[in-house]
């Protein structure tokens, strides 16, 4: 019998949680993976002491082509989705926040952008 090839999808979620680990690892804590709202998804939602960060995973064959691959359209879109969390969540109101991108490498190499963009207002 043969072995199916791994939907998209799930190799989407497989690099989420990946990235998850990873930043887990490096100190942060997980406060929400795939938040969604009407205005989108954003992958992860993390907190280091004062720090939130809203992550945007990218799987691709290599880090680089995953690092180029978020587009200015997402970006909006994780923007609104950010804005969305912090008003059903006030408590994150006084905290820094910035937009992060975690690049994960067909292979399982892995690389964290921090302060990825500047939000557009």
């Amino acid at each position: 019998m043969f072995k199916k090839e791994k939907t998209n999808f799930k190799k989407g979620v497989d690099a989420e949680r990946l990235a998850a680990d990873y930043l887990q690892v490096q100190g942060y804590s997980i406060l929400k993976n795939r938040y969604k709202t009407k205005f989108g998804e954003i992958d992860l939602i993390v907190q280091h002491k004062n720090l939130i960060a809203f992550v945007e995973v990218k799987r691709r064959a290599s880090i680089e082509d995953a690092l180029y691959a978020v587009q200015p359209r997402a970006k909006i879109r994780i923007q609104n989705a950010a804005l969305h969390f912090i008003s059903a969540y006030p408590q994150f109101q006084e905290c820094d926040m910035r937009f992060d991108v975690v690049a994960v490498s067909a292979d399982g190499g892995i690389s964290h952008l921090d302060n990825a963009w500047e939000a557009r207002s």
